[in-house]
């Protein structure tokens, strides 16, 4: 049986399903679930953990509070949540890119 983990990230006009990208090696098996919005990750994480064993939920850096606080409260307490950060010397990129993405 493999451990399953996904990462959630923002991607508009994706579809968490028919876009997803699944790597199984080596015992481990990794979900690549993009979501258009993050409005949506709840959901996608809800799915993620009762379809697919998923047991811990990565987001993106570009989450807000809110929605990290929305995803944990969507799956079982035995499924950790975390979130990717960035350090102190990429904040002014982040923020860049994050404009630029719209």
């Amino acid at each position: 049986m493999s451990l399953t983990w996904a990462y959630v990230f923002e991607h508009p006009g994706t579809d968490p399903i028919a876009d997803r990208t699944v790597i199984d090696r080596a015992g481990q098996r990794t979900l690549l679930v993009p979501v258009p919005g993050t409005d949506k990750a709840p959901s996608v994480a809800a799915e993620l953990a009762a379809t697919e064993g998923v047991k811990l939920v990565e987001l993106c850096g570009g989450f807000g509070a809110a929605a990290v606080a929305a995803v944990r409260a969507a799956v079982p307490p035995e499924v950790a949540v975390g979130q990717v950060a960035f350090g102190a010397d990429s904040v002014v990129s982040a923020a860049a890119f994050a404009e630029a993405a719209g």
